[in-house]
């Protein structure tokens, strides 16, 4: 079984929800990258999404698209992000690992190729942000083949129909934007995300996982009774990016491997009070 289904059957047995943190790839470098992943793991982590740098990201703020900008600029290779992945697992990191990538980064890379050698590193799916599901079955069919789980996302502005189709062509999870907008912390979520998502869980038996905006316990704690998974990405590559300003790397990833211990225990506040709520 794919990491990732076992992963999401086990958490709806034991009634909890994913907690899944995002990094880049080689920002700082990629040794700081494959230390801090493992640090996650251990810290709370369910799952973690590995940004693959691009020169031209799709749907990412100013923070994640500095960080791709920083890795590419020290020269980070697919090669050695997919080396890493596999030192990962070399090392037992069991739980799942997705990359989040660019098309294409997997059209140049060639689809079969690209999708074999992830599946050889140990990567478990792919999140392809800049391709439509109109265009979607050619890759999904040859992921499938592969072992590997495509997941495809779901904004505040897809129509109720569109957002059925994609549900429909995704397989792993499913990714709900939780804004109209790029990626970056917020203050405040949207007041119609919680319904938003309630309808869409209706619509698919997959996993439905949160991303975009999530920064605070606080939205972990009103997010996890709706959602399957809460992805938190810019909040730690903000932190990340302290290293160029002169921070210790050591430092940076203790204090981010404490805020994602802090998210995971505000996760674990929500599971335990949705299990008393539902024995009432």
């Amino acid at each position: 079984m794919n990491r990732i289904d076992a992963l999401f059957s086990r958490l709806r047995s034991e009634g909890r929800r994913a907690l899944m943190p995002f990094v880049t790839a080689g920002d700082p470098d990629l040794a700081t990258t494959e230390a801090l992943v493992a640090d996650l793991l251990r810290r709370g982590a369910d799952q973690v999404e590995v940004g693959i740098p691009y020169s031209d990201p799709i749907a990412d703020g100013p923070v994640v698209a500095a960080s791709y900008t920083r890795a590419l600029r020290k020269g980070v290779r697919l090669d050695e992000i997919f080396d890493m992945i596999r030192r990962l697992r070399d090392g037992g990191a069991e739980a799942p690992l997705v990359t989040m990538v660019s098309y294409a980064i997997v059209h140049r890379h060639g689809v079969e190729r690209y999708l074999r050698r992830a599946a050889e590193a140990g990567v478990d799916g792919l999140i392809v942000p800049d391709l439509p599901v109109e265009e979607a079955e050619g890759l999904r069919r040859h992921a499938d083949e592969a072992g590997l789980k495509l997941t495809q996302l779901v904004t505040p502005t897809t129509p109720r129909e569109r957002a059925i189709r994609i549900a429909r062509s995704t397989t792993g999870f499913l990714y709900y934007v939780s804004v109209a907008g790029i990626t970056g912390e917020r203050a405040e979520l949207p007041p119609e995300l919680a319904e938003n998502v309630a309808w869409l869980r209706t619509q698919t038996d997959l996993p439905v996982c949160i991303g975009f905006g999530i920064s605070r316990p606080e939205h972990v704690r009103r997010l996890a009774p709706v959602a399957d998974g809460l992805i938190v990405g810019s909040a730690i590559v903000r932190r990340l990016a302290q290293i160029e300003e002169g921070r210790s790397k050591a430092e940076v990833v203790e204090e981010v491997g404490r805020f994602v211990e802090e998210l995971a225990g505000a996760m674990g506040e929500a599971s335990r009070r949705d299990a008393k709520d539902s024995q009432r």
